[in-house]
């Protein structure tokens, strides 16, 4: 019942985000934090002016967090609107990242990752502009000029940068070394900005430190944290299930929506990969990775057949992330 009219194309189903974000958010709320960065993640160029702003105020840095949540969340209901490679009309996409972000309960006050996740949403938005498009050489740069200012904000993000360039050449059409250029280029273009501010004010040894704090850093929020365990594992599981339903009805969808899927599954791959293999990366980068799940599980729920199957996964899920506002 829940999933049946979660997933309708009802306008009231976008009133239950900025809802599901006040209750999800409601004990941090009252009992206010802020996060404990890894050694350069608050330094990052574009995020240390806002840290010494608000880096004090724990209450005032838990609501911005569930803010940006609720704008991630209508950007991701803007690209389905408007590329719709879910074929049905649905508002579950945005519910589904409000719940999902909803269970890590960690990353209810802000960080450095939100802002890069809105940059992020508007570089795939841009990159799906390409499909079948021959010589997309602003597009392309405009992918990597977001990413690159979102990588000013979370440096990390840098990861996911082989992924769009994956995309670029999935989506386009007679694509050559000069897109992956340009690409590489305008993402390293907010970085020139930044060093050459950095070395009018005599700081280049600053953002040098803090490139390698934050890249080579050892952090480790994972480990000993058996209910966050459990409800990645959760979230593991859906996803693989969400996998292989696309891969049986690859042939059934559209050329657009697969090349789409298979952009999302890249993203979500190269963020796994630096989430593993990138000592300084830590739960934020899970923000990140559920932007592509947010996808891949909603068309998994709209498309599952078995409707009470459908509802006892999506009451799981919600139970879950229900119990993790008390023990996470």
């Amino acid at each position: 019942m829940i999933l049946r009219i979660l997933k309708s194309n009802n306008l009231s189903n976008l009133f239950f985000i900025p809802i599901a974000v006040l209750a999800f958010w409601a004990g941090k709320i009252f009992a206010p934090f802020t996060y404990s960065y890894s050694p350069g993640e608050a330094k990052n160029v574009l995020y240390a002016t806002i840290n010494r702003w608000i880096g004090d105020l724990p209450l005032l840095s838990v609501i911005l967090s569930a803010v940006f949540v609720v704008i991630l969340a209508v950007l991701i209901e803007m690209i389905i609107v408007r590329y719709q490679f879910i074929r049905i009309r649905t508002r579950l996409p945005a519910i589904l990242f409000v719940l999902i972000v909803g269970g890590l309960t960690s990353m209810h006050s802000l960080h450095p990752v939100y802002f890069a996740a809105i940059f992020l949403l508007l570089a795939i938005f841009r990159l799906f502009g390409i499909f079948d498009i021959a010589k997309a050489y602003t597009v392309v740069f405009d992918v990597g000029f977001l990413l690159g200012v979102g990588a000013l904000f979370y440096l990390n993000l840098f990861a996911v940068v082989p992924a769009f360039i994956v995309g670029v050449f999935v989506l386009g059409r007679a694509t050559g070394w000069r897109e992956f250029v340009i690409l590489i280029l305008a993402f390293l273009l907010p970085f020139a900005f930044a060093y050459s501010y950095y070395f009018y004010t005599d700081q280049i040894d600053l953002i040098n430190q803090v490139i390698v704090q934050t890249i080579t850093g050892s952090v480790s929020t994972l480990k000993g944290n058996l209910f966050l365990q459990i409800y990645l594992g959760i979230l593991v599981l859906f996803t693989v299930l969400a996998s292989i339903d696309i891969v049986a009805h690859y042939d059934s969808k559209k050329v657009s929506s697969r090349k789409y899927f298979t952009v999302f599954f890249y993203i979500f791959i190269f963020s796994i990969i630096s989430y593993v293999f990138i000592p300084a990366t830590s739960q934020e980068m899970l923000i990140i990775a559920a932007i592509p799940v947010t996808f891949l599980l909603s068309n998994f729920f709209v498309f599952l057949k078995s409707k009470w199957l459908g509802e006892l996964f999506f009451a799981l899920l919600l139970t879950v992330v229900i119990v993790m506002q008390f023990l996470g």
